[in-house]
């Protein structure tokens, strides 16, 4: 065959590809340049593969064999019908395995494995002229030597991954009998005629497990979720945009990644990923690197701008005076004079998508807003003028648990009227309550929601583990470890 792989192979394919893929969504343009990217680096597999193994070989045993007769003629006994039954493997020890990736197939091995199987064989013989014998009994056998491969093809159709197997196949080098009971030529009687039977037995059944499971892996697949939802108006499309690149030491998918409103509504008409990028993970130590296009958070924006959704009505913050028209009387004198000692609030809304984009350095962000200053007069809320703003932000990202977090710093911003029924405003005086508002008021707010972040795309039931998280231009990237859940967390 060639290469193998060890003896709980069919189950760790099972995860292993469960693991190394994201799960797809709708509105798929295979053309189009995915907007997040993972790579999992060598260390990164060998991990997967390590945890795949301890947890496969636990749920693929016990492994029923087929039972198996034969007729022998035995010496100065003559011919003995020979049966064993109920022969299940019930451990298994892996003394090597290894993973490896080239274009454009995945290959799984492990070698040198025993398997400890246990049987129940009998035997009758007899003949005209005397009366039939039989005998019954059990018997262990240890399987040494036990290899076992495969080589699977992973290909992009239509925003999901369908995975095809290229080859597998088994090989036992060598097993040993131990009789319990029987007559003493049985031993040797047993070995030379099912010694050739049990090693086939073996190899048939393990690579019968592994194309069963390749196929219901692939059938898997091509039902999956098709986006994963972030909130109640929004969703990830996670279509994979090409086949998984397999180089020589690690494995890259790339999904479009682009944020789109639950209604369905498609985004990658609106953005040009315009260059790949050249940064990646610098300490080869971590096990996975994620890249995030800045159109990632430019369209998450846009989805929550068409939803009518980036508005608020500011009606408490820290500098109180700022919600009364005391408080302005020496910047708008005529405010306080039509409403004295009167309460108010502040309708702010964005008048555009916000426009993010990633630097060396940090997330900058330029919002368009409107400010509407009410007056609360009695119970009637009176608008008495509307300031149009531009503010610049920053923002460097941070990693908390599993989410991309952040908290958002202003710049600084410009401003003007828009309208006014309290007269003429002047903009330079009205400056530094602008900058209170902003600071004390409005973005506080957001960074209450950005600080609890967003899901990263991970492998189900694992979790970042010393983080690592760096901007370059246009790409925020994320360089991590990965440690399980729990030995429960996956289910086959």
């Amino acid at each position: 065959m060639g290469c193998f792989i060890k003896f709980s192979s069919p189950a760790i394919l099972f995860m292993f590809l469960s693991l190394l893929l994201i799960p797809t969504s709708a509105h798929v343009q295979v053309n189009e340049g995915g907007y997040i990217s993972a790579v999992i680096s060598k260390k990164g597999l060998d991990f997967f593969k390590n945890y795949l193994i301890n947890k496969a070989t636990s749920s693929i045993i016990p492994l029923e064999l087929p039972d198996i007769e034969k007729s022998k003629k035995i010496p100065l006994i003559g011919k003995v019908h020979m049966a064993l039954s109920n022969i299940i493997i019930y451990s298994v020890e892996i003394d090597s395995s290894y993973v490896e990736t080239g274009d454009p197939d995945l290959l799984l091995a492990v070698s040198g494995a025993t398997a400890d199987c246990g049987m129940n064989w009998e035997y009758s013989y007899g003949s005209w002229l005397l009366p039939t014998i039989s005998d019954s009994g059990a018997a262990t056998v240890l399987v040494e030597g036990l290899e076992v491969g495969l080589t699977v093809s992973l290909k992009e159709q239509g925003g999901i991954v369908k995975v095809i197997l290229v080859d597998c196949g088994s090989h036992v080098r060598d097993i040993s009998i131990k009789v319990d009971g029987g007559a003493s030529w049985l031993y040797q009687a047993l070995f030379e005629a099912f010694e050739g039977k049990i090693k086939s037995a073996v190899e048939s059944a393990v690579t019968k497990k592994i194309s069963e499971l390749i196929t219901k892996l692939d059938s898997i697949f091509q039902s999956l979720p098709k986006q994963i939802p972030v909130s109640d108006i929004a969703s990830m499309n996670t279509s994979f945009v090409r086949s998984p690149v397999l180089s020589d030491s690690s494995v890259e998918v790339e999904i479009n990644g682009l944020f789109t409103a639950i209604s369905g509504t498609s985004m990658l008409n609106y953005y040009h990923k315009g260059f790949e990028s050249s940064a990646s993970c610098s300490s080869p130590a971590k096990m996975i690197g994620i890249q995030l296009n800045e159109n990632v958070f430019s369209s998450g924006a846009l989805v929550y701008f068409n939803a009518n959704r980036l508005h608020w009505i500011i009606d408490d913050i820290p500098e109180k005076s700022v919600l009364n028209t005391s408080g302005w009387r020496h910047i708008i004198p005529q405010l306080y004079t039509q409403y004295p000692n009167d309460g108010m609030n502040l309708y702010i809304s964005v008048t555009s998508p916000p426009k993010i984009h990633v630097s060396e350095h940090d997330i900058g962000g330029t919002i368009d807003l409107d400010m509407t200053i009410n007056v609360l007069d009695s119970s009637e809320v009176i608008p008495v003028a509307c300031i149009s703003l531009v503010i610049n932000t920053s923002c460097f990202p941070e990693i908390k648990g599993d989410n991309l977090a952040g908290v958002i710093r202003l710049n600084d911003f410009k401003a003007s009227l828009t309208w006014s029924r309290i007269g003429n405003l002047n903009m330079h005086i009205f400056q530094s309550m602008m900058s209170t508002i902003l600071k004390t008021g409005f973005l506080p707010y957001i960074n209450a929601h950005l600080r609890r972040g967003f899901p990263l795309p991970l492998p189900s039931g694992f979790t970042l583990e010393n983080a690592e998280i760096f901007c370059t231009n246009s790409w925020v990237v994320v360089c991590s470890d990965l440690a399980a859940l729990s030995l429960t967390s996956l289910q086959m």
